[in-house]
């Protein structure tokens, strides 16, 4: 509910016809001890697809503090032919400049859920210039920033020729409505345009300057010229008026299985999302705008996510120094100190209902950063860029023979990147294969980071189900980068993330129906063959030869071994315990004290679906390590003298025994769905 995209016609807050100034400037301000009940002013806002910042009058009702540690807050009412139109201070308006007597006073933050739509709190100025003195230290990374400069020229040089096309079609530009196109470098009269526009509204009876020539309110210098306002949001119900609620996302391009699939992952982080409106914000690849130039009124965008998928939302520009910009007057996901997209935004119009309404707007070009998110606003810096991971999925659909690539930008943040990725590798395969019932699916991905010693690693596994295989697809994908984003020593980085999945309709698993060992007494240390015959689903069976080699310390007599698929884990004693909360796993402490280099090499170690895995059983395990022990205590007793070192020698035993036997790997073209077991008998006479 906060999106607004493409800085677009920007109505002069005054009838002035003068240019539109190099930099914007601050306003004069007005403290909040200085504002009493009974105060009139004017708010600023846009409305509808013109992308003309319209004005309607507030009145103060009085000043709420909830106490020492809380912030303060103005309660106002709106009124006016602007607000009566929209339906009430709505969600999407947030940021919205409020001043009285030409001065700012703060920005529309929040309305008054299920009461007055017209009631609504200001976030006073004075707070949220607090947010520019705070630390920035979240884009100091060797993470690579966006190649943003190649993005841009290839964009300029496409919409060069459009413009060029649309000019010899039309004659001429269209010049009514002035809408400044990303990535173009257009510098236009914001004063001429303004007046323009200020003329029509006056004959219709609803211009914002002639509202503005009337009031006894003077718009502050720097809002003369504002390009698209960007909406604010009052779903963020200030913590006065009632507990501060959970940030709320907005999701575009994932579709409808993909919009529920971020809407649990995302919940499980602490973070409501929304598919905006009835297709959701506008997807963009690529797209950004240099040299952008904002105002108090003109529409923001803060993104999480940008590209063929977008998570983030949209809200109003409140005050502007240089390059350096304040927002929304709430927070929008109170992260503090943040790395996330700052865009332009469009607004579409608004929709309200008996109690609610909200302003409709897109996400739009990426003009800058966002580095603060804080309870009093947001605040960011135009033509800085943020340190991202780009993912590009590619999706193949053997069943309906399609072939889609996907792309999209994640601003870096730790506790996102996991999620966010695993889900744009699910929407893509939702999008592409548009099936959620039975499917196989095959994933193969890589991901750059220095978390590894070779820069890169990867990993492939099948996965199926009787529906929506997507669902277990991805979780390795996150699962991956959980490890990577977990690092306790430092922060890694991550700069691709490759994932490419073929999905075919139908079962794809095999049964495992008998295994022969070509020899049944063995020795340690020796390597044989297990003739095992799988069964594929409604296939014919097949024979294939399974290589095993027994552990060089493996105790003699009986050897219990498990052949499973590799997906299969058996479960033991102490799984079971920990399900039921009693226990913790030795292998998780362990992994603990382990390097991230490490438990990634585990995580590949790990076997894939699609496996047949020759490897002792739990039982066996459990014997061969009580077996261990035994030992030790019996050369321990056997004499005093060396009894330390036979001690020593027989908790080495023990380690050994403690940790996972050989094991042995074949890879198939099926998702092998069980287990069976066989018994050797270890002999060194072999």
């Amino acid at each position: 509910m906060r999106r607004i995209a493409r800085l677009a016609v920007c109505v002069a807050l005054t009838a002035l016809t003068a240019a539109a100034p190099a930099e914007a400037a601050l306003p004069p301000m007005m403290g909040t001890d200085d504002v009493h009940q009974g105060m009139h002013g004017k708010a600023y806002t846009v409305v509808d697809s013109s992308g003309r910042i319209r004005s309607f009058d507030v009145s103060v009702t009085g000043i709420l503090d909830n106490g020492k540690g809380s912030d303060r807050r103005i309660l106002a009412k709106a009124s006016g032919p602007v607000v009566q139109q929209a339906g009430g201070a709505l969600q999407g308006m947030s940021g919205s400049p409020v001043y009285i007597n030409g001065k700012l006073v703060g920005a529309l933050s929040a309305g008054i859920k299920d009461m007055d739509p017209f009631t609504f709190l200001i976030t006073p100025i004075g707070d949220m210039l607090k947010i520019w003195d705070m630390p920035d230290t979240k884009n100091i990374t060797r993470i690579h920033q966006v190649d943003f400069r190649e993005i841009e020229r290839q964009k300029e040089m496409r919409e060069k020729a459009e413009a060029a096309k649309k000019a010899e079609k039309a004659g001429k530009e269209d010049t009514v409505d002035v809408d400044v196109k990303p990535g173009k470098n257009k510098e236009f009269d914001l004063g001429a345009d303004a007046a323009k526009a200020e003329s029509t509204d006056a004959a219709k009876g609803e211009s914002a300057a002639a509202d503005e020539a009337k009031a006894d309110v003077k718009p502050a210098k720097g809002d003369t010229e504002s390009p698209a306002k960007p909406d604010f949001d009052d779903e963020d119900t200030d913590e006065e008026t009632k507990a501060e609620p959970k940030a709320t996302l907005y999701l575009g391009g994932f579709g409808e299985a993909g919009t529920r699939y971020m809407q649990r992952a995302l919940g499980d982080l602490g973070y409501a999302a929304y598919r905006y409106a009835p297709f959701g914000v506008n997807a963009i690849t690529g797209n950004v705008r240099r040299g952008a130039k904002l105002y108090p009124g003109s529409a923001l965008g803060v993104a999480v996510v940008y590209g063929d998928f977008t998570v983030g939302a949209t809200g109003t520009v409140t005050a502007v120094d240089g390059n350096r910009v304040l927002a929304f007057g709430h927070p929008f996901m109170h992260r503090g100190n943040v790395n996330f997209f700052m865009t332009d935004a469009s607004v579409v119009g608004t929709v309200h209902g008996v109690s609610d309404g909200m302003k409709l707007a897109n996400v739009g070009s990426i003009i800058g950063r966002v580095n603060q998110d804080r309870s009093s606003g947001i605040s960011g810096t135009i033509g800085e860029f943020p340190s991202v991971v780009p993912v590009r999925v590619t999706v193949h659909d053997r069943s309906l023979g399609r072939d889609e690539s996907f792309g999209a930008q994640i601003a870096y943040d730790e506790d996102f990147v996991p999620s966010l990725a695993a889900g744009i590798a699910y929407a893509s395969m939702a999008k592409t294969s548009d099936n959620l019932g039975e499917s196989t699916a095959k994933v193969f991905f890589s991901v750059s980071t220095n978390a590894v010693k070779d820069g890169i690693f990867s990993r492939d596994n099948m996965y199926y189900a009787p529906s929506d295989v997507g669902q277990n697809a991805v979780g390795e994908i996150s699962q991956a980068l959980s490890l990577i984003t977990a690092n306790t020593e430092q922060e890694s980085d991550i700069t691709d993330v490759k994932v490419d999945i073929t999905v075919s309709a139908g079962r794809n698993t095999a049964s495992i129906i008998s295994v022969d060992p070509d020899k049944t007494t063995v020795k340690p240390g020796e390597t044989i063959k297990f003739r095992t015959t799988i069964k594929p689903y409604r296939r014919d069976k097949e024979t294939v030869f399974v290589p095993y080699t027994v552990p060089e310390n493996q105790p003699e007599g009986p050897l219990q071994l498990d052949i499973r698929g590799g997906g299969f884990v058996p479960v033991t004693q102490e799984m079971l315990l920990k399900q039921s909360g009693l226990t913790v796993s030795k292998k998780e402490e362990e992994a603990r004290k382990k390097t991230v280099a490490d438990q990634i090499k585990d995580f590949l170690k790990t076997g894939k679906n699609n496996e047949i895995i020759v490897a002792p059983s739990q039982l066996q395990s459990q014997i061969d390590k009580k077996k261990a022990k035994i030992k030790a205590i019996e050369n321990k007793l056997n004499g005093t003298e060396g009894a330390k070192k036979v001690d020593l020698l027989g908790k080495k035993a023990a380690e050994k025994a403690d940790k996972t036997p050989g094991e042995s790997k074949y890879a198939t073209r099926y998702i092998i769905d069980n287990i069976i077991h066989t018994t050797l008998t270890v002999s060194k006479e072999g």
